[in-house]
């Protein structure tokens, strides 16, 4: 059974009414809920636990960690960060949700600012399907419609992905690359843009199906680890020449 770790910084639902009006228990358990029905092992963690709920024994044990922060990003302790960064190059996955994009482990794995425009007008966003035969796009229809949702826009600062799945269209006329895959080491990473935390972004099926979608797709590949530093000659090297 596919191990997920749903990560959460659970402030937002603690001190805002209108937060916890549409999460009650936290978007953490949300996702979690859904992961489960999908038949995946999924349990939570958040910032205010100790290790930030992602001690080395939870991450050993992860094949897929989701991410979701906004307001605590540089709360993240570095120790923490290393340690998810190593699992990752290592070969768990990574799903970072919305603005997970400028928590300290996606700037470092992206190695650029990931910054980005951004409005808060409630406006509808149209998430168009770019790559309709990937994994993470099964049995999603040409488009998903949110009737609210926070506006991201490009000019989005992270290297160019490995694979576009969805653009986003938004209300006020801008665009964004909304749903992106990396790899990094062993490691494969999925970047989903929509979930700001006033409106009831995880409860669309449709949302749900991505990024379940998405948790299959970064699960750990059974592969041989490559070796590195000094090699020793497979054949004779016939014009060897000593240094």
């Amino acid at each position: 059974m596919l191990r997920v770790t749903v990560w959460n910084e659970f402030r937002h639902e603690r001190d805002s009414e209108a937060v916890r009006a549409v999460y009650p228990e936290g978007i953490h358990r949300v996702i979690a809920g859904f992961l489960q029905e999908a038949g995946m092992e999924a349990g939570t963690a958040t910032l205010d636990e100790p290790e930030h709920g992602l001690s080395e024994e939870v991450l050993n044990r992860t094949d897929v960690l989701v991410w979701w922060g906004h307001v605590a990003h540089k709360e993240v302790s570095d120790e923490v960060v290393e340690r998810i960064h190593r699992r990752v190059l290592e070969g768990m996955g990574l799903v970072v949700l919305h603005s997970g994009h400028m928590s300290k482990i996606f700037i470092k794995l992206m190695g650029t600012s990931c910054d980005l425009k951004w409005r808060e007008a409630g406006e509808k966003e149209r998430l168009w399907v770019m790559n309709p035969s990937h994994d993470i796009a099964e049995g999603i229809d040409e488009y998903i419609e949110l009737e609210h949702e926070e506006m991201y826009g490009a000019h989005f600062d992270v290297p160019a992905p490995d694979e576009l799945i969805f653009v986003g269209w938004f209300e006020g006329g801008n665009v964004f690359p909304s749903g992106s895959t990396y790899r990094r080491g062993k490691g494969k990473i999925f970047y989903f843009q929509p979930g700001h935390e006033t409106y009831p972004t995880y409860y669309h099926p449709d949302i749900q199906r991505v990024i379940a979608n998405g948790v299959k797709w970064c699960r750990p590949a059974e592969r041989v680890s490559p070796v590195y530093g000094n090699s020793q000659a497979l054949e004779p090297i016939k014009s060897e020449i000593t240094l």
